[in-house]
């Protein structure tokens, strides 16, 4: 190794430690405790309408499915709006961890692409987050089913 390759090594780890050193440090303490609010409100929401639904007449199984499918609405209609993205900036992994997180992983690709066109934006795009997630989904749900079928 010549002189000049090491005297580049030296000022590549001087310019790392100066960068560690003027850094910002994240607020570690702050966001946890904004994702964990937002995340309970969220939750806290979703308490409200399961309350609401079965003080309204439904079994507690039709309850929770209309919880999910509402949930599911808003964080989607949020999304549409503009609003999820605040929340999530606020939020952070508070605003991803419920279903809401999951309609607006859904719906913010479409959004992104509906300048393309309903058929190669909206359509083509709408599953590129979710897809997965979907696919891993159905499958691991259909491994469970064979292996519940073949156990009883």
């Amino acid at each position: 190794m010549n002189q000049q390759q090491k005297r580049q090594r030296e000022m590549q780890e001087e310019y790392r430690e100066l960068i560690q050193e003027i850094k910002p440090k994240p607020p570690v303490l702050r966001n946890c405790i904004l994702a964990f609010t937002v995340g309970g409100l969220i939750c806290l929401v979703g308490q409200i309408f399961l309350h609401l639904y079965s003080t309204q007449g439904l079994g507690v199984k039709e309850a929770r499915a209309a919880t999910a499918a509402t949930m599911i609405f808003l964080g989607a209609l949020l999304t549409g709006l503009g609003i999820y993205d605040v929340i999530g900036k606020y939020g952070g992994a508070g605003s991803i961890v419920p279903i809401t997180g999951f309609a607006n992983s859904i719906v913010a690709p479409a959004m992104e692409f509906k300048r393309e066109g309903f058929i190669f934006g909206v359509g083509a795009r709408i599953f590129t987050t979710a897809g997965p997630v979907l696919v891993y989904g159905f499958l691991i749900s259909v491994l469970i089913g064979i292996i519940y079928y073949l156990v009883h």
